[in-house]
């Protein structure tokens, strides 16, 4: 029993010798590992030379991050092309000696830290840290300096730059060459529905000016986006490089930007618009009927079916317009706002008399006192009606003069339709002349040669016949009225024009003067204006001294 103690005892003091030891060893091993540790140093080699060690760590700033960062601050000295040795100081501050670079740039700080490492002070480690930076970069300027071959790589990027734009010239050149060239191909005007809107010349022109300006603004871009390529190579003008790409990159990173946002809303304008123009187009095919008579509504005239149909499409495209406008862009901004405001206030303060005439053409239309071909007399003008619109009537007279009457003083005015009834079954327009005869002229004679006279002329109707009304007895003369029928009122001037040449050779030829005669006369009983045959054989009339006065 008591041997087997004495072996566990044993065992026992073994293992915690051995224990013991171990744990001396990892301890001198940690002390040996921190001691290493701490007298780990980082070279600053910018030029593969290296110029000093960083030993320490600042804050979560590694002593390895230190020396990468002084490394790359000093190589961005070197490539600065205007280095200047003398801006290179040593600016102290409480806790450190700074090594700054024009007064902005700080190469280094030299802590308490830095200085135990070395067993230096910061003053002296600043002051060979500053000399030993200067004499590496001045050394670099001197023998491998980046100022030539910046030189080289701007005149080569210059040289390439200006070979593009003379290439893209010419190219445009050769294009603007064969398009006039070929202009009768490529351009042959713009109609839309039978209106002329440009002629092939001016077609020409405005597609040269495009052409023009798309030229210019390509030129100019190649000339743009070369200069950040340019800024880059010199460290002074980089900062520039990041300004100019950002003028013309962020518009249009907003401009597409805003147009993505805009596509739903894009999307819904174009099925609003889908729906109002195929409804239209149905409305203005029942209309089209109308017109044509295929289909007959009673109390609705044909010739009201398309002045119909544009009111009907103009008060959709109204409707239209009010449903698509709160989806256009910068519909909600008070700018947008207070110019649709502004324009409302311009419409109704300056059309009040255009919204009179068109409200006077839309009453004339269903009042239907004339159409398009009419002969008619507004006021004191008559002619054929050769356009009506919304805000005028258009008329030309027989001298070929074409007279604008807005539709408020036609609405105003009282008008003479002579067309109305020569398109129908009717007789016709009944035209008429007067002429006064003396009482000595037998009233059937002046019938007969003015019936004569309206047989020979033409454009009358011969069925019915003309016919003569007396109109007024007067004092001295009695009034005859020919009647004449025709159907071709626009020819109004002619025909009476041969009308009154016929009268005159009817009268020349039956002996009958036309005059309108007044008389002074003294009575003696010897003569009368009776005509003989009127007479009785046993009638003596008193004579009178008779002065025929014309």
């Amino acid at each position: 029993m008591k041997k087997k103690l004495l072996c566990f005892l044993a065992i026992f003091i073994v293992l915690f010798s051995s224990l013991a030891f171990a744990q001396k060893d990892s301890l001198d091993v940690s002390k040996k590992a921190a001691v290493e540790l701490k007298q780990a140093k980082f070279p600053v080699n910018p030029f593969k030379d290296t110029l000093f060690f960083v030993y320490n760590k600042v804050g979560s700033f590694s002593a390895e991050n230190r020396a990468k960062a002084i490394t790359e601050k000093i190589r961005k000295l070197y490539e600065d092309s205007l280095f200047d040795s003398d801006s290179l100081v040593i600016i102290p501050s409480d806790i450190s000696q700074d090594i700054v670079y024009k007064d902005d740039f700080i190469i280094m700080s030299i802590l308490d830290v830095d200085a135990k490492a070395e067993n230096q002070t910061q003053e002296f480690i600043a002051k060979r840290n500053l000399s030993l930076i200067k004499k590496a970069v001045i050394y670099q300027n001197e023998n491998y300096s980046m100022l030539p071959k910046r030189l080289g790589y701007t005149a080569l990027l210059i040289l390439i730059i200006g070979s593009i734009l003379y290439f893209v010239g010419k190219l445009f050149n050769r294009v603007k060459l064969y398009i006039l060239k070929n202009s009768d191909k490529y351009f042959k005007g713009f109609n839309y529905n039978n209106i002329k809107i440009l002629s092939p010349q001016k077609q020409q022109a405005l597609g040269m000016q495009l052409y023009s300006f798309v030229k210019g603004i390509i030129l100019v871009l190649i000339v743009y986006l070369s200069l950040p390529l340019l800024f880059s190579i010199f460290p002074a003008t980089e900062a520039y490089t990041t300004t100019l790409l950002r003028w013309i990159l962020t518009p249009a990173k907003s401009a597409v930007m805003g147009f993505v946002d805009f596509l739903p809303s894009l999307v819904t304008i174009i099925v609003i618009v889908v729906i109002f123009r195929y409804t239209i187009k149905v409305i203005k095919f029942f209309f089209e009927e109308i017109k044509k008579e295929n289909i007959k509504i009673d109390g609705f005239y044909n010739d009201w079916a398309m002045p119909t149909f544009n009111i009907v499409r103009f008060l959709l495209l109204a409707f239209m317009v009010v449903i698509i406008f709160p989806y256009l862009p910068g519909s909600e901004s008070p700018i947008f706002k207070g110019v649709s405001v502004f324009v409302g206030v311009l419409f109704s303060l300056g059309s009040s008399n255009a919204i009179a005439n068109m409200v006077a053409g839309l009453v004339i239309t269903y009042m239907r006192p004339f159409k398009i071909g009419d002969f008619i007399k507004i006021g004191d003008v008559s002619g054929e009606v050769i356009e009506k619109t919304a805000l005028v009537t258009r008329i030309r007279t027989p001298k070929f003069e074409d007279i604008t009457i807005p539709n408020s003083t036609v609405l105003s005015s009282t008008s003479t339709n002579y067309s109305s009834n020569t398109k129908q079954v009717n007789n016709g327009l009944l035209i008429h002349t007067t002429v006064t005869i003396g009482y000595d002229v037998p009233w059937k004679d002046i019938h007969k040669a003015l019936i004569d006279a309206a047989l020979k002329t033409q454009m009358i109707e011969q069925t019915p016949p003309p016919f003569v009304l007396q109109t007024s007895l007067d004092d001295f003369y009695v009034s005859y009225q020919i009647n004449v029928y025709t159907k071709q009122p626009t020819k109004q001037p002619l025909i009476y024009s041969s009308l009154h040449q016929n009268i005159q050779d009817s009268f020349n030829e039956a002996g009958i003067e036309i005059m309108s005669p007044h008389y002074s006369a003294l009575r003696d009983g010897n003569m009368t204006t009776i005509p003989e045959n009127y007479l009785k054989n046993d009638y003596k009339p008193s004579s009178f001294n008779i002065r025929n006065k014309d």
